[in-house]
């Protein structure tokens, strides 16, 4: 497969990102001595201030971490729960069959700010304080707007202006900036600063916290500071099963990750042919993202609620019943397939320790609500919550909603092969089955494997139930393979950043080497020492 440019290839050390600037930050920490974990944090605070419509330290953030020396993986949960005055009944009387995807109410504890404190304090080397001189400098002397950045604001030019504290943000001209200027948020910079001093004290108790209290307050939101003050992420087991000879590691419910290894579980158990794009490739990995996302559907939400057994989920006899519905020669119907603007970066270090991190306020800006003057814009996670009584997720106090972010790790013969995940709402599961399928049945590089066509089951709430959208250079044979077998298809825009911007990085262990890659959908780069 042709690809754009090659991999990144260091001896020693690696950080792969969205967006160049943070890429840097995060290569300065390693080379400063910091550790995977201390250039994800320093790389991803990077982030919060360069991608103000994908992610924010008013959003939530998981990770999965490698610790060489002991060879194992832990993960963590870095999302927050549903308000305890949150109340589903109020909104049904209301006349409301879903959560709204503005506005206060879908806004719940943002989980960022203490899910960085966590993870430094059980794997970080550097200062704290250190991580976040990059993203402090650019929230507070600007930062030139990329081409993509500026798309997004001039696409979303309305919606920004009729929130007006986004468009104090992004509108201050009157008009949203053209690529190549600079954009800075001083308020942003103030607060960065805070938690860069005093940690996660100032977000879930103190100044910070006060000011989205009263921010919810003022708008009728359910979120006060009682509901910060109590938040605590989780450090749980990952979740693993196999794929050909590697095991595939993520982050277990309320994480949907569990959807790729279902998927994965039961491609292990078809052929994919031998040739790439054709329709005895793309047709089985299509079902079986359909067939997962019902197990997701009808299962999936905040285990501290539902009963969700994950081994019999993942269990042999799961995977048969789920193939039992499979028709290799027909498309079977799909479900819809929310978008989300989500960032997703790696690391790994000199010692072989390695980061697979992904943050995200949802969708693009997420509530739109801007609290106080800390420049802070939280997340509307909540809008993933169900407002039917008594479906798994739906909407309850002290919850966690379903939640679309999934990194991952790869492992082969109890040695790590390397962090890899995406950006992308829905999208994530399905550009993780592409990607992890290229590599291993097709043997591609992992700059090939990102930069590859992709194909999106499913769409919005509209969607017709075999959609599929495929981006621009498949090949010819493409498209008949799977039209014959009921998919209505859609071409898109080669490279179209709504199709993920995936990065990873991998070990190999023959040349000791690393290869890292980044998507050319975003503004990203892998680099390393």
């Amino acid at each position: 497969m042709q690809t754009l440019r090659s991999a990144t290839i260091a001896p020693s050390a690696m950080v792969a990102t969205p967006h160049h600037l943070a890429t840097s930050a995060g290569l300065e920490t390693l080379r400063a001595g910091g550790s995977a974990m201390d250039a994800a944090i320093a790389a991803n605070a990077v982030l919060t201030v360069l991608y103000p419509d994908q992610t924010s330290i008013g959003g939530d953030c998981f990770f999965l971490a490698w610790d060489a020396a002991s060879a194992e993986a832990t993960a963590f949960n870095g999302s927050g729960a549903a308000p305890k005055r949150a109340d589903p009944d109020e909104l049904r009387n209301q006349g409301v069959s879903a959560m709204p995807r503005r506005g206060p109410l879908c806004v719940l504890v943002p989980g960022t700010v203490d899910a960085w404190v966590e993870g430094h304090q059980r794997y970080g080397r550097l200062p704290f304080d250190q991580l976040f001189g990059a993203a402090i400098r650019y929230a507070r002397d600007g930062f030139p707007v990329s081409l993509r950045l500026a798309d997004v604001l001039r696409a979303q030019r309305d919606t920004i202006a009729g929130l007006p504290e986004l468009a104090a943000l992004f509108l201050a001209n009157g008009s949203p900036p053209s690529s190549g200027e600079r954009l800075a948020f001083p308020a942003l910079a103030e607060s960065l600063e805070l938690i860069a001093r005093e940690g996660r004290e100032p977000f879930y108790e103190g100044t910070i916290a006060a000011q989205i209290d009263a921010t919810m307050r003022e708008l009728g939101g359910w979120l006060t500071n009682d509901d910060l003050a109590r938040h605590a992420g989780e450090w749980v087991e990952p979740l693993v099963a196999p794929y050909r000879d590697i095991e595939v590691l993520t982050v277990p419910p309320n994480s949907v990750g569990l959807t790729l290894l279902l998927a994965l579980k039961m491609i292990d158990r078809l052929d994919l042919g031998a040739v790439w794009g054709a329709g005895d490739h793309l047709h089985p990995l299509i079902e079986a993202k359909k067939l997962a996302f019902t197990v997701r559907n009808a299962t999936l939400a905040d285990p501290r609620f539902v009963d969700i057994d994950t081994n019999a989920l993942l269990s042999r006899r799961s995977v048969d019943r789920l193939l039992d519905a499979y028709d290799p020669e027909g498309a079977g119907d799909g479900q819809v397939a929310l978008p989300g603007d989500t960032v997703y970066l790696c690391a790994v270090d000199r010692d072989g320790n390695a980061v697979s991190m992904i943050q995200s306020m949802f969708q693009s800006f997420g509530s739109g609500v801007v609290a106080g003057d800390t420049g802070i814009i939280l997340q509307n996670r909540g809008t993933y919550f169900s407002l039917t009584p008594d479906h798994p997720n739906e909407l309850a106090p002290g919850k966690r909603t379903l939640h679309t972010l999934m990194p991952a790790l790869l492992r082969q013969d109890g040695r790590l092969l390397g962090p890899i995940g995406t950006q992308g709402g829905d999208a994530q599961m399905q550009v993780l089955l592409q990607l992890i399928t290229d590599l291993l049945d097709f043997g591609m590089e992992p700059q090939a494997a990102i930069d590859t066509p992709r194909w999106l089951a499913g769409g919005g709430p509209d969607a017709a139930p075999f959609a599929v959208l495929l981006e621009s250079g498949f090949p010819e044979i493409t498209l008949p393979g799977l039209a014959r077998r009921g998919h209505q298809l859609t071409v898109i825009d080669p490279w179209n950043p709504n199709a993920g911007h995936a990065q990873m990085i991998l070990l190999d262990h023959q040349t000791g080497m690393l290869r890292g890659a980044a998507d050319p959908r975003a503004d990203g780069s892998a680099a390393g020492y």
